[in-house]
């Protein structure tokens, strides 16, 4: 009989899903309750996110903002969230976010992006090679985001570099609930993938079926999965495939329970109703997941979710600028935010959770002809979690004269060159997280770059 590669796949059994689950409670006592435990839940926004009305500034530079983004595209100053003691707000659908805020809970890093090294535009004009490759190409980018290498291939992301100096536990602590991504790839460690609705199913298995075929399929397959006697390849592969079933298996316990105590806060807050985007769903995943950790024996976990439509050339508003594409796409982002937030409250785990969002690249400060925007790079940023600075934040908001000093575009459309790295921004939020000094250049290739000369990590947190 032919075991086909799908087959192959489907393997498992539930004396290995009992065996692995047996391991998992034998290491529950590993994660503490909280203490030194810690999750980073990295929200990528993919499209290149005009994050430029996710933050606008409320102060003299509003008249800029303003005059430079123009009627089509600014927010009236009165719509704005305020975030109390800074001169900034936040765009009127990142109002549930207010509370976070408020609490000290929610930081946001301004124009920060791809970088080789630091840049003015004089050295940009003068040299490729200072440069990060393809800028504003969505693939190339993103590669950029997840990989953290700008000026060559990337074939491994930062994520999946940590986990390789991780132990390798029954059930991977690196979670992704947006599909397979770079960012977990690692080199010598896996991800475990969990979809946003639904469970991990095994296709074609019917433990149940009487057909004679699948009963023979079913057959094999079981005796593939004691391998021990068929040589130090099959046996390896079984055990692999066996592995990947038990991981399944135990997070379907997990995701597919009908209630769990951090559902109820993944709500509208308005209406009341159970929050329906893929992002919420994912993110409430996440939750479900961050509830479990003792019961996966996780001190650490690291998280991969996303929300995808930012890529925003034409309607990207409409009416009074503060409705149509990007209102809608914040509003979804902030209510799984905010709910997410209030679910690691209730968990008396906010001082150990920081998500973190990242995305292609910015967008042209200036509007098209189709009431969008085009690629730029540099970009905004928030952080959410109970250990951020309270009420601060990082980088510089940039001098917003098109065609100025921070502009590269040769039609004066805005496009900033970032002022902070992505490494000094993710390697904060790394070390945070309990990545070890001297494991930091393995997990940032061009880790020395940005501890020199006086640059390091953003002070996100104390």
């Amino acid at each position: 009989m032919c075991v086909s590669r799908r087959d192959f796949l489907r393997l498992g059994g539930a004396a290995a899903a009992f065996a692995a689950t047996n391991t998992l409670f034998q290491t529950a006592s590993l994660a503490a309750a909280n203490g030194s435990y810690r999750a980073m839940v990295g929200v990528f926004l993919f499209g290149g996110a005009d994050n430029w009305n996710m933050i606008v500034p409320t102060d003299t530079r509003y008249a800029a903002y303003a005059a430079n983004r123009g009627s089509t595209l600014a927010l009236p100053q009165a719509s704005l969230t305020p975030l109390a003691g800074q001169p900034f707000g936040l765009h009127p659908s990142f109002a549930p976010l207010a509370t976070a805020w408020n609490e000290g809970a929610l930081s946001a890093v301004l124009n920060v992006g791809s970088l080789h090294q630091p840049l003015t535009k004089a050295q940009y004009q003068a040299s490729s090679t200072a440069r990060p490759l393809n800028l504003m190409s969505h693939s190339d980018q993103q590669a950029q985001w997840q990989g953290l290498r700008t000026r060559e291939t990337n074939s491994d992301g930062y994520m999946g570099r940590m986990n390789d100096r991780e132990a390798i536990l029954a059930v991977p602590n690196l979670m992704s609930i947006a599909g397979a991504n770079l960012a977990l790839i690692g080199r010598s460690s896996s991800p475990l993938i969990l979809p946003s609705a639904g469970t991990i199913s095994r296709n074609g298995y019917n433990a149940a079926s009487t057909d004679a075929a699948v009963i023979a399929r079913q057959s094999a397959l079981a005796a593939f999965g004691d391998g021990s006697g068929m040589g130090t390849a099959t046996d390896l592969s079984a055990k692999a495939m066996g592995s990947a079933y038990n991981q399944a298996a135990t997070a379907n316990t997990i995701i597919g329970a009908t209630t769990s105590s951090v559902d109820q806060y993944f709500r509208n807050p308005t209406t009341g109703a159970a929050l329906t985007s893929d992002v919420s769903r994912q993110l409430l995943r996440v939750a479900r997941m961050i509830e479990a950790r003792g019961t996966l024996g996780h001190g650490r976990q690291t998280f991969f979710v996303s929300q995808g439509g930012y890529d925003n050339h034409s309607d990207q508003v409409s009416g009074n600028n503060t409705t149509g594409t990007q209102a809608n796409l914040y509003a979804d982002l902030a209510m799984a935010l905010a709910g997410f937030y209030a679910a690691m409250k209730s968990l008396g785990m906010q001082e150990n959770v920081t998500a973190f969002t990242m995305s292609d690249f910015g967008r042209t400060f200036k509007v098209n002809a189709s009431r969008g925007t085009d690629h730029a790079w540099g970009n905004n940023h928030l952080v959410l979690g109970g250990a951020v600075k309270d009420r601060t934040l990082f980088g510089a908001y940039p001098d917003v004269t098109l065609g100025g000093t921070q502009d590269i575009d040769s039609a004066a459309l805005g496009r900033w060159i970032p002022t902070t790295a992505m490494d000094e921004y993710i390697g904060a939020i790394a070390s945070w997280y309990g990545v070890a000094a001297s494991d930091m250049p393995y997990v940032f290739p061009n880790w020395a770059t940005w501890t020199s000369g006086g640059r390091g990590p953003i002070g996100l947190f104390g």
